[in-house]
């Protein structure tokens, strides 16, 4: 799952640099792109060595090497929710109708887009800070080794700090979901009014052909789905090991849980838009690309 999700997010990295640069240039490619980014960190970062300790591997990570890969991880973690919720705002924006408020606040140029990147960095590095104090390599505890990692231990912290920080990022996730699903219900709307044209329409016996704005704003719509899924139920698993004993099936189904719009999200993006497997490779590698990557039910 962690290579297959990493070569699908690879693929999405690349076709919406190649689209990007091509004579179309939209905010949504550069969103694409950023978020594909994040998504590729967080596998590297969480998919790889809780692949590796699952092989019975320990140790394998010195004190630095714990903070390095776990604080990347939290960081991606959070530039993922924050970016998701980024792409939703802008493909709103994207299919509103030219008259309407919405449409007035689309930046009038792709690249201005670039200017909030660095400003969620900053945000998520901080939100986070308190992991580079209190991870460390699991072979240093020799009391007790940690249930959630196998390969890093998270030392206990003050009461104080923990609140402050738990708090920070509550109020980061809540803000980036409210907002999402706002503006997902804004297009679930929109996309609603469309279905009633189309089908006057097609009474008239008007042919109609579905905008690529609305076939874009749909595939959003199933990203955001997948990931509000994803979230919860890893919160709701999250909350279920306090009360039940954890062994590893409960683990490495955690790690589904928490790896699974990651892995997901790009082979939707792939099977929805026809574009980024085109821009990205030849006929004959899609073939092979949609026989040995991609999952059975997108084929």
């Amino acid at each position: 799952m962690t290579v297959n999700g990493t070569a699908g997010n690879i693929v999405v990295f690349v076709s919406n640099i190649r689209m990007y640069r091509g004579s179309e240039k939209k905010a949504t490619h550069l969103i694409l792109i950023y978020l594909a980014f994040t998504h590729i960190i967080m596998l590297l970062s969480k998919g790889m060595p809780s692949t590796i300790a699952a092989f019975g591997v320990r140790h394998f990570l010195n004190d630095v090497g714990c903070k390095v890969v776990c604080y990347l991880e939290r960081v991606a973690r959070g530039l993922s929710v924050c970016t998701s919720s980024l792409l939703t705002v802008f493909q709103a924006f994207t299919v509103s109708p030219s008259h309407s408020r919405w449409r007035r606040l689309q930046p009038s140029s792709s690249r201005s887009i670039l200017l909030l990147f660095p400003f969620l960095w900053i945000f998520s590095f901080l939100t986070n800070i308190n992991l580079l104090l209190y991870i460390t390599s699991a072979s240093k505890n020799t009391v007790q080794i940690s249930t959630s990692d196998y390969y890093c231990y998270f030392q206990p912290e003050s009461q104080k700090v923990r609140l402050m920080i738990l708090g920070t990022m509550v109020f980061r996730d809540a803000v980036s979901q409210g907002i999402m699903c706002g503006a997902s219900g804004y297009m679930v709307l929109l996309l609603h009014q469309h279905h009633q044209r189309v089908l006057q329409l097609r009474s008239s016996k008007v042919l109609c052909k579905t905008p690529a704005e609305v076939k874009a704003a749909q595939s959003v719509l199933l990203l955001m789905l997948c990931f509000l899924l994803f979230y919860w139920a890893d919160c709701v698993f999250n909350l279920l090991l306090n009360f039940f004993f954890e062994n590893n099936l409960i683990l490495n189904f955690k790690e589904f849980l928490t790896l699974g719009y990651v892995i997901l999200s790009p082979f939707v993006l792939i099977h929805r838009d026809g574009h980024v497997a085109e821009s990205c490779c030849t006929k004959g590698t899609r073939r092979t690309f949609r026989k040995y990557l991609l999952p059975t039910s997108f084929q």
